[in-house]
This record gives structure tokens, C-alpha cells and sequence, in this order.
């Protein structure tokens, strides 16, 4: 053999070794990444229900199985803070693509206990008028039949149910769950789809009023589109600043702390261009979940269309995923930045909390008058935000598990008034419900005095808890912002609350219907958690400070 072939197989041998090496399939941890793993699990197992068992029998296969995913990762969630990863423990899995840390946990937690209570509100099926099939529920007979066509009428004379809501549902917590858990860019990205998809979905299933629903799901999507393109482009060119997706190296080379950066690294580091109009790109994407103004324009319209039990779900768990997702975005990536983002994020939640409450009074219909509250609530979120302290992480995730429950608690309460032409969202037609059904419109009442953050209510501790972080933080004129708002806010909840008890019903006004145990359990645990946040807020205040730490 000559000396050339040798010196050429001599060359080969480390090539070969590092394809090897490349080709390592990645340590993963399972056990770390458990509830998103159940979850996702489960909605595989939903589909394949659907394709396979009879019609009558999904039902309440599906229902079981949605209930059962979730207290199985919810359980799971436990398990990994009483491990010890919500502290000491807290760790990067999955090749570092996810975070398993307390804020992780905690607002894993908040969505999983939100979907298994919205799994009730979707399950209802007494509120309806019966089919020629049995029991209806709130949702599109045949999706895919044109409105008013003579497909849909068959189904609804059938009496066919849409049991595909909860593998949709299941697929959408999925994503949920590793939002605010992702660790580098692109899992943020899939993540978002992960979830958002589903959610454009359901939001056109309404039973009535279908032409709506699917106006609302199309404005949703098509806003959705442009917030999704918005963040990928923030991300290419966060990538193209720091030369890494992951949230440890963007932010080692906006602090300047890269050991020795390459040529290509250090000629992107010298121009602060790409990191600054990248990161205003993602942290648009995601003000655009939380539904912050001036990305808010999609909120009142896919509140009022969209099938009132995905408007409470949505509601709820949407702004707890996202808020999570931009908490670890500010706090882990872009920390550096914070005298760059901290003065936009101010005219945010300033602007959020005042046209959030102003236009709200201006509003006729009740799901419209709670999303226009949402808005100014994702205002009072941005407060705790800016504080850039422990403190206002925990304060942070403390409202927004205080936020979710009485939300969905109230969009459960709208789907029981109802007339002729099935809910009565219009605010004339609540006149007087306080003499016609006493119990219904005092736990709205509850409702309504929480989003207005009166004593004794969750909705009290939660703004309190963010108003006093971000006065600490050295953000006082924001809390005298915050508290004017509060109270142009509690004028129209108010006005919402004298409607109901001191007005005269109509005769031909709507009624109150009668729900399963399904609603009513999502109701009563809404009221619970209300009032327990309220009049003893202390131990969650401490679960959310020791659960306040990103690890990095």
C-alpha cells in the first residue's frame, strides 16, 4: 500500500468518528418532560378513537380520556415539584430545548387545572334543546356542512355531537404546556402553532350562530398568521444576532459574556440592529396571545363568535401561557435589554388597562364586556411584569392563577342564560335575572366583583400582589395608573351587577337553564377558588415566590 493511501485512510478515520458522534441520538429526559408527554399521548389515543369506536360510544370514551390525560399530568406536575425541580432540582431537558423549573411548573399546573375544568363546560349537554339523536351539545353538528345547508340540518335533526373538541382540546393544552416551558427559540415557535391551530379550530364549532363562529375563527387565524410571522422573522434574526437559538446563548452574547466568540459572531455582536428589532418581533408575538394592546383587535370579536365554552377555556389558559412565555423571554433572554423593553412594556400596560376599561363600558354584550376586561387585566399582568424582580414573577403567577379560574367561572355562567335563539349575551336581557334566578346572578355577582378587584375576592389579592411589585420596582406611576383604571373598571362591572338586581325582568325575557353536574361543578370550583384566593391568599402567594426562579 503506498504512502498516499495510507495517509488517506489515516485522514478517514477521524471523519468517521465524528459522523458517529453526530449521530448520537440525544439523552431525553422522559420522566422531566411527563405532562406534556401524557397529554399529547392522550390526544393521539382521542383521534384514533374517533376513527375507530362507534359513534355513540366516543362520547364518553373521549370525555373519560380528556379528564384522565389531564389529572394524569397534573399529577405528574406534582410529582416533579415535590421531587424538587420547581427549586434546587430545576433543570434544562430535552437536549435543552425545555425548561423544568418552578415557573414552568406552576403555570403547568394553572393550565392543566383549567383545561380538566373546561372539559366539563365542553362536555355539557343539557343546555341544548334535545336532537332526534338524545342530548346535544354546545358545538357544530357537522363542521364541515355549509351553515344552514341541508347537511347541517340532517345532522341536527340526527342529533350528532362533535367529540373531535376534545382530542382538539388536548392537542392545545399540549402546546400550552410546553410554552412557557420552552427553552430556545424554535420550541417557542412550535409550540405556539402546537396550540394555536386547535384553538382557530374550535373556535368555528358553535352550534348557533355558525356564520359568526366562523367569522370570529377567521379573523382569529388570519391575526394569528401575521403574529406567527412576525415572531419566526424576531427569531431569524435573533439567530442571526447570536448565532444560537437557545435562551442561555442569546443571552451570554447580549451580556457580552461569550469566552471567545468566533469572527462571524463577533462582526453580528458589533450591531445592535438585529437584537433589537429581533426581540421587539417575538415580544410582538407574544403581546398578541396575552392580547395586549395594540395587538388586541382580535379579542372582542373571537370572544363574542367563537362557542362560549372555548371562549372560557381560551380565555383562561391562553394569556397563562403566554404571559409564562414572555416572563422567561424578559427575565432569562433578554435580561441585557431591560432599560430597552421595560419603557415600551410601561406604554403597554398603561395603554392595555385604560382602553381595556373605557371601551368596555361602552359595550352591550356580555362576552364582548369580558374581553375588553381581558384586555385591561392583561394590563394589570404587565404591571408585575415590568417590576423585574422575584417579586413580580410571583405576583405574576399569582394573578394568573387567580385570573383563569374566575374566568372561566363567568363564561360558564353565560352559557346558562339563555332564549329562543340560545344564549342571551345581550346585556338588556340580563335586566333583572337577580329576582328570576337569585343563585345564578350571585355567583356572577362573585364574578364580577373579582374582575374588579374588590376585597375578600382573588381578584383583590392578584392586583395587589402586582401593584405592590411594581411600586417596589420603582414603577409607582404605573400603580397610579393601574388604580384609576381599576376603578373605571368597577363602574361597569357594577352597572353589570344594579342591571341584574335592581331592574325589572321582561316577560319574554330568557331563561336560566338547568345544568348537569358538569357545569355546575365547573361553577362551583370557579366560586371556590375565588374565594379561597381571597380571603386566604397567603399560602398560594408563598407557592408562587418559591416557584419564581427560571433556571438558566
Amino acid at each position: 500500500m503506498s504512502a498516499t493511501t495510507l495517509s488517506g485512510a489515516a485522514a478517514a478515520e477521524p471523519v468517521h468518528s465524528l459522523w458517529t458522534v453526530a449521530a448520537e441520538a440525544p439523552s431525553i429526559e422522559y420522566a422531566q418532560l411527563s405532562p406534556t408527554l401524557i397529554v399529547l399521548g392522550a390526544a393521539v389515543v382521542g383521534i384514533l378513537v374517533e376513527a375507530f369506536a362507534p359513534r355513540r360510544a366516543r362520547y364518553g370514551v373521549q370525555v373519560a380520556l380528556a379528564s384522565l390525560g389531564f389529572a394524569g399530568a397534573f399529577a405528574a406536575v406534582l410529582a416533579l415539584a415535590m421531587g424538587g425541580y420547581a427549586t434546587d432540582k430545576a433543570a434544562v431537558a430535552g437536549a435543552g430545548a425545555v425548561a423544568v423549573d418552578g415557573p414552568a411548573l406552576f403555570l403547568q399546573g394553572v393550565i392543566l387545572l383549567v383545561a380538566l375544568v373546561a372539559v366539563f363546560t365542553f362536555a355539557e349537554r343539557r343546555l341544548e334543546p334535545r336532537g332526534g339523536g338524545g342530548p346535544v351539545d354546545s358545538f357544530a353538528a357537522q363542521p364541515a356542512a355549509v351553515p344552514g345547508g341541508e347537511g347541517e340540518k340532517a345532522a341536527v335533526k340526527a342529533g350528532w355531537t362533535t367529540t373531535e373538541i376534545f382530542p382538539l382540546l388536548l392537542f392545545a393544552v399540549g402546546g400550552m404546556l410546553l410554552f412557557p416551558a420552552a427553552n430556545d427559540l424554535l420550541t417557542l415557535f412550535i409550540a405556539l402553532e402546537v396550540f394555536s391551530l386547535p384553538l382557530y379550530l374550535l373556535c368555528a364549532l358553535a352550534r348557533r350562530r355558525r356564520l359568526l363562529s366562523q367569522e370570529a375563527a377567521v379573523k382569529y387565524f388570519l391575526l394569528g398568521a401575521f403574529s406567527s410571522a412576525f415572531l419566526i422573522f424576531g427569531i431569524a434574526l435573533l439567530y442571526g444576532y447570536a448565532g444560537t437559538v437557545s435562551y442561555a446563548g442569546i443571552a451570554e452574547v447580549v451580556e457580552g459574556t461569550v469566552p471567545s466568540p468566533s469572527a462571524a459572531l463577533a462582526a453580528s455582536m458589533s450591531s445592535d440592529a438585529l437584537l433589537l428589532i429581533g426581540g421587539a418581533m417575538v415580544v410582538m408575538g407574544l403581546l398578541f396571545k396575552v392580547g395586549a394592546v395594540p395587538f388586541h383587535m382580535w379579542t372582542p370579536d373571537v370572544y363574542q363568535g367563537a362557542p362560549t365554552p372555548v371562549t372560557g377555556f381560551m380565555a383562561a389558559a391562553t394569556k397563562v401561557a403566554a404571559f409564562g412565555a414572555l416572563l422567561r423571554l424578559l427575565y432569562v433572554v433578554l435580561p441585557g435589554l431591560r432599560w430597552d423593553w421595560e419603557p415600551v412594556l410601561w406604554g403597554v400596560a398603561i395603554v392595555s388597562m385604560l382602553l381595556g376599561a373605557v371601551v368596555a363600558i361602552t359595550q352591550t354584550d356580555v362576552k364582548r364586556l369580558l374581553a375588553y376586561s381581558s384586555i385591561a387585566h392583561a394590563g394589570f399582568i404587565l404591571a408585575g411584569v415590568v417590576a423585574t424582580s422575584p417579586e413580580g414573577v410571583s405576583s405574576v403567577l399569582f394573578y394568573l392563577l387567580a385570573y383563569s379560574f374566575v374566568t372561566l367561572g363567568a363564561f360558564s355562567v353565560v352559557t346558562l342564560v339563555r332564549d329562543a335563539g340560545g344564549e342571551a349575551t345581550h346585556l338588556s336581557k340580563w335586566a333583572g335575572l337577580g329576582r328570576r334566578s337569585p343563585l345564578v346572578a350571585a355567583v356572577f355577582a362573585v364574578f364580577l366583583l373579582a374582575f374588579a378587584g374588590i376585597p375578600l375576592t382573588s381578584g383583590f389579592a392578584g392586583k395587589f400582589a402586582v401593584f405592590k411589585a411594581a411600586a417596589e420596582g420603582g414603577a409607582g406611576a404605573l400603580v397610579v395608573v393601574g388604580v384609576i383604571a381599576s376603578a373605571i373598571a368597577a363602574f361597569f362591572y357594577v352597572r353589570v351587577i344594579v342591571l341584574m338586581f335592581f331592574s325589572e325582568p321582561s316577560p319574554e325575557g330568557p331563561t336560566v337553564a338547568i345544568p348537569s353536574a358538569f357545569t355546575t361543578v365547573a361553577i362551583g370550583v370557579g366560586v371556590a377558588v375565588t374565594l379561597v384566593l381571597g380571603v386566604a391568599p397567603q399560602y398560594f402567594l408563598d407557592l408562587a415566590g418559591q416557584a419564581g426562579v427560571f433556571v438558566r
